[in-house]
């Protein structure tokens, strides 16, 4: 089997086919025929001495041979042959001096990215000018990736609104809630990771100290304002591992917070933890009801008749002809010389127009 045919790590452990299942096992057939003695299969000087022999000493000439074809067809002596034989051909393959061969490593090229053995694939062929560069190479990867993602929403995740449910609300005797994060079939140490919330006035069966001696328990955990337990596992690899984990912690604080040889009556209620964050509302003032709407209505007609007073009295100020009347004031403003005096011993006397 090679390497890459292993099933990756996992707890189950494999389970194979018996040997003899259909015939299609390689090892060879270890049932034994029965023994029948064969004259014809005697040599030559085994017939002579065997015709020589009474009945009787024929009789046990056939048993002695039945006895050692039992003896040498028992499973007894062909293990103690197979073993023979084995250690015969490990001491030549010891003692015979044998040359040691390093396969040259093969350094994958960019064709044999993502494949499952990079190895068997060898190297590139050389650039002969008839091929595009790596970079464009990689550009036409994405260009394929993200036309598999379009053809995947296109095509198959409509389909997804068959499974559709309606959403339900949990029932009463299920208070715990579990988080969980996945990140698309990708790897991520955050994958594992399991939150639990659950709120302690819905634990079944816990009276109000029982449920105070819960909180304290708890510690910084609790939030005071939403009543709210909040905890995360992802001490372990899988988030089935790391939910157990939470469920069994929360039956152990149960048990404990039901125990009344202490109730923790001396501990007060600590909420140091929690920091309240100021809630900002939005003034009413602020908020656009009818009669805001209406007044702001009528203070946008009485400036558009204010603006319509003015023009006809002329006194709207228009700001294109203001420009164009300063652009033409500056065209017409002839260029003025003055005299700039440069300082003592460096340079002659300059002349700036303004």
């Amino acid at each position: 089997m090679g390497l890459s045919n292993r099933r990756p790590f996992q707890s189950t452990p494999n389970y194979y086919a018996p040997s003899d299942v259909d015939g299609r096992s390689g090892s060879r057939d270890t049932k034994k025929e029965p023994y029948s003695f064969n004259y014809d299969q005697l040599v030559p000087e085994e017939r002579h001495h065997y015709d020589l022999l009474s009945p009787e000493e024929k009789k046990r000439f056939q048993d002695e041979e039945k006895a050692a074809y039992e003896h040498l067809t028992s499973p007894e002596m062909e293990s103690e042959l197979q073993g023979m034989v084995s250690q015969a051909v490990y001491d030549i393959s010891r003692d015979t001096p044998r040359e040691k061969v390093i396969a040259p490593r093969i350094t994958p090229g960019l064709m044999a990215m993502g494949e499952v053995d990079e190895q068997d694939s060898g190297e590139d062929e050389d650039f002969e000018g008839d091929d595009i560069t790596s970079i464009a190479h990689g550009e036409l990867e994405q260009h394929r990736e993200i036309r598999e993602y379009a053809r995947t929403a296109a095509w198959e995740m409509p389909m997804l609104s068959k499974l559709a449910k309606p959403f339900v609300l949990p029932p009463l005797d299920k208070p715990l809630r579990f988080r969980y994060t996945t990140y698309m079939g990708e790897t991520h140490p955050a994958a594992k990771k399991v939150v639990l919330e659950f709120c302690t006035r819905d634990l079944p069966d816990l009276t109000e100290a029982q449920r105070i001696k819960l909180v304290k328990l708890v510690g910084v955990r609790y939030n005071p304002e939403t009543d709210l337990v909040k905890m995360s596992c992802e001490m372990f690899e899988t988030q089935a591992q790391n939910k157990r984990y939470l469920g069994d912690l929360v039956d152990t604080l149960m048990a404990e917070a039901r125990d009344p040889s202490d109730m923790f009556e001396d501990v007060p209620l600590d909420f140091r933890h929690h920091k309240s964050k100021p809630k900002i509302e939005f003034p009413e003032e602020w908020k656009l009801t009818e009669q805001r709407r209406a007044q702001l209505e009528e203070n946008q007609r009485q400036r558009e008749l204010r603006e319509t007073e003015r023009e006809k009295t002329g006194t709207l100020v228009d700001g294109v002809q203001i420009i164009e009347q300063v652009m033409e004031a500056m065209t017409r403003k002839a260029p003025v010389a003055v005299k700039v005096e440069a300082p003592k011993g460096k340079g002659r006397q300059k002349l700036a127009a303004r």
